[in-house]
């Protein structure tokens, strides 16, 4: 839940912005051509029967956002206010009524109270939390630019792979997956993954961990989806492991966030898994209803024993 600044500005995508589902994709699925903010995604969403507009898909977000320019744009009435968690801390921001939200695949939601943030900070319309997400599958396919949102049953987990695919087991906490199956230069590490974040982010408990001094990291600012700065120090691991991939060269920025509190992972080095790192992989399919994430390696790369520098693909 990051807009970086200067080297990421947020900008506006077009209200117009429209993708087509092909034909060969199942009804119960939305294919949209991908936009990207930041290093986010984004999907058409309905907003109180308006649209569709670009959100982006956040699964480090426990609540649904909504541009403050677009609600007063669609005359939405004010809400109570709420308390929310940002990347920068907690604050009390305003509140607005949307009647009904809705993607193609997920049933229209209404009557949701959304906070109403600066269009300019959220870098979109609004966010698409996981008060929107549970229960369905997100499938990002960088290859084909392309991203699915269908419903998921937890009754019907998928066992078998395909070729290069790693599946990872997670556990859920407040809504979000977190992996415990994950290591950075060979310690245990917990990993969220964020969609709405461009950078992948560590704590000062995975700073320790990987004896990183901070007067060798970089200094980076960062802001928050509430306008107020987050001071980090940018570094980078030398190794990490997720599921059975590893790669290498990991840029990580370091900074006790309060998402990990949220997510009970203050005292324990967590990384919060942005963009930056996820666009590694061809394909990842992160499935809330069976508590699985799905990440389909670069060809070339079939074993547990790839290793490349990050945002350096295997050799087709």
């Amino acid at each position: 839940m990051l807009a970086v600044m200067p080297a990421f500005p947020p900008a506006l995508l077009p209200l117009a912005l429209i993708g087509a589902a092909p034909e060969a994709l199942p009804p119960d699925a939305l294919a949209i051509l991908l936009g990207s903010v930041a290093d986010r995604m984004t999907v058409p969403v309905r907003v109180a029967g308006a649209g569709p507009y670009p959100f982006i898909i956040d699964t480090g977000s426990e609540r649904t956002v909504i541009a403050r320019q677009l609600a007063r744009a669609l005359r939405l009435p004010a809400g109570r206010g709420a308390k929310v968690i940002a990347m920068s801390g907690t604050a009390r921001v305003a509140t607005v009524t949307v009647p009904s939200i809705q993607l193609s695949s997920i049933p229209a939601i209404g009557a949701i109270e959304a906070p109403a943030l600066d269009a300019a900070n959220l870098g979109g319309l609004g966010l698409l939390g996981i008060d929107t997400l549970q229960g369905h599958k997100v499938s990002i396919d960088f290859d084909a630019g392309v991203m699915t949102v269908s419903r998921s049953d937890p009754r019907a987990r998928r066992e078998r792979r395909e070729p290069g695919e790693i599946v990872v087991r997670a556990r859920s906490q407040t809504g979000q997956l977190i992996v415990t199956d994950a290591d950075v230069e060979g310690r245990r590490v917990r990993v969220v993954l964020d969609t709405g974040s461009a950078l992948t982010i560590g704590n000062t408990p995975l700073q320790r961990l990987m004896r990183r001094d901070s007067r060798a990291l970089r200094p980076l600012e960062l802001i928050s989806v509430i306008g107020e700065p987050v001071q980090t120090r940018y570094g980078t691991a030398s190794r990490l492991r997720l599921g059975g991939v590893a790669f290498t060269g990991v840029p990580i920025a370091f900074a006790d966030v309060p998402p990990f509190d949220q997510f009970g992972l203050s005292k324990r080095p967590a990384m919060l898994l942005g963009m930056d790192a996820l666009k590694f992989f061809r394909r990842v399919d992160i499935d809330f209803a069976n508590r699985e994430i799905r990440f389909l390696l670069p060809r070339g790369a079939q074993t547990a024993a790839c290793r490349t520098r990050l945002n350096d693909r295997c050799a087709d």
